[in-house]
């Protein structure tokens, strides 16, 4: 599996180079572009979950810094190995599909051949009824203080339903989609802040600790390859939601030239993902309880992340299998998809699907697009020089409007 992540990794940041060399200057436009900060929250929110909260006091900072049993992590601080498992470079995989999807994808319509459709829609349905599962089976520990803090008691089947039931229902219509990102982004942020200052945390002291994120930067290669069978589980996740993800925030972008997209992308959610860390690790370092009010606060929000990554899949795959709430009515589509998750969700629980498996077939999926390319598309590809002239001319339209 390591071979597999590791030459599938090499692949995308060799394709991302070549895309933005090949194209610095192309202005790329979605179908349905937006400002600049709409997009970056609909990516940020659709693209992280309630991991990116609960995961680093509970489970990684302690795991980072236990250098005895994980010698692997000796290398940096636990604060730089947060931030490159979830920041900055990792957001090249993201990138490289919404790049894709806006720019090539249409000339190449590789995701339209049937097998190569139902594959993709299977690991889409598939990610997203196994990010149920881990939710369901770690809402103990978000949760703790409902239950012994281990066991899944029927009260969090309940509100794992209810979860996927709202992410259903924000599905059925794109502004909802969009309200509930930038929404959750700025509750993301009130978080930070609300925590920050509980902590009595000082401005200076605020620098001090997030200067150790510069550990990440100075070993940065050492991030590319997995460095344990814990990071491999990251970038496996990372490759197993890129399609997906690209496939959907493609539709947002809105006029931004290459090389910004790639700025934009590396750079812009790594700001809040370093501060957010920063203000956990101040926690970590300084073992301040999270007990009460702030876990609670935790929660929500982690709750908020996990509805806006399942709505914008749903949606996804419901467009894919024209399974929209116009042809299906909005009730019949709600509860069929909201039942039809949770089923899954359940099934999954056990934990038999790894996500290893989805991220190899997603791998599998970026070398067969990929020699498609080379073999029947290449000269089609080679040609582009701007975005689809529908998606351009709706948006000089926008332009002119505004």
């Amino acid at each position: 599996m390591t071979t597999i992540v590791s030459a599938g990794v090499f692949l995308a940041f060799a394709l991302v180079l070549f895309c933005v060399i090949k194209w610095w200057n192309l202005r790329i436009v979605g179908v349905t572009p937006v400002p600049l900060f709409t997009f970056i929250a609909i990516l940020f929110t659709s693209g992280l979950d309630v991991g990116l909260v609960m995961f680093p006091l509970a489970f990684d900072f302690p795991l980072y810094a236990d250098t005895a049993a994980e010698p692997a992590y000796a290398f940096t601080n636990p604060l730089a190995l947060e931030f490159g498992f979830w920041g900055f470079l990792i957001w090249a995989f993201y990138f490289l599909t919404t790049f894709y999807f806006c720019a090539i994808e249409p000339r190449v319509k590789f995701f339209e051949i049937p097998l190569v459709r139902f594959i993709n829609n299977m690991v889409i349905i598939t990610t997203c009824a196994f990010t149920g599962a881990l939710f369901l089976i770690y809402m103990p520990y978000y949760i703790a203080e409902v239950g012994d803090g281990e066991t899944v008691i029927p009260a969090f089947y309940v509100i794992c339903f209810l979860v996927i039931l709202a992410a259903t229902y924000s599905s059925t219509d794109i502004k909802y989609v969009r309200i509930l990102s930038l929404s959750s982004t700025f509750i993301f942020i009130a978080l930070i802040l609300g925590m920050w200052a509980y902590a009595g945390m000082g401005f200076g002291e605020f620098l001090a600790v997030s200067s150790n994120i510069g550990g990440y930067f100075a070993n940065l290669h050492k991030f590319v390859v997995p460095l344990t069978d814990y990071h491999e589980f990251y970038l496996f996740w990372w490759f197993a939601w890129s399609i997906m993800i690209g496939q959907f925030t493609a539709r947002f972008v809105g006029g931004l030239k290459t090389w910004q997209l790639l700025a934009a992308l590396l750079v812009l959610p790594s700001i809040p993902l370093a501060v957010w860390f920063s203000v956990l690790y101040f926690y970590h370092l300084n073992a301040i309880p999270t007990a009460g009010l702030i876990n609670w606060s935790m929660t929500i929000v982690g709750i908020l992340f996990v509805i806006n990554s399942f709505d914008s899949l749903i949606r996804l795959y419901t467009d894919n299998l024209n399974l929209s709430p116009d042809r299906l009515g909005k009730l019949p589509y709600v509860i069929g998809n909201a039942v039809a998750l949770f089923a899954l969700t359940l099934a999954f629980q056990t934990q038999w699907l790894q996500i290893h498996w989805v991220g190899t077939v997603v791998i599998g999926l970026y070398v067969a697009c990929f020699i498609y390319i080379v073999l029947r598309k290449r000269n089609a590809v080679l040609a582009i020089n701007t975005s689809p002239e529908a998606n351009t001319l709706d948006f000089n339209r926008i332009k002119a409007v505004h």
